[in-house]
């Protein structure tokens, strides 16, 4: 399964999003926040009912930029 991965930078380290279930995680690379929310996902996914799985599952989410007027 695909899902969408938001990471930004936190202080020292970085915090990882998954917008489909509102699932986070954090690292000290971009590549360790990536890795644990994958962890943090396949333990949710472990220990989660269908039913419970199928409430939080978001169906489309687009990620993308806009462009504003500032100053």
């Amino acid at each position: 399964m695909k899902l969408t991965a938001i990471i930004e930078r936190e202080g020292d380290g970085y915090v990882s999003l998954c917008p489909e279930l509102d699932i986070a995680s954090q690292g000290d690379s971009i590549e360790e926040a990536r890795d644990n929310l994958r962890e943090a996902l396949e333990l949710f996914f472990e220990a989660a009912s269908s039913e419970e799985v199928k409430q939080r599952l978001r169906g489309e989410i687009f990620v993308t930029q806009v462009e504003v007027a500032f100053g």
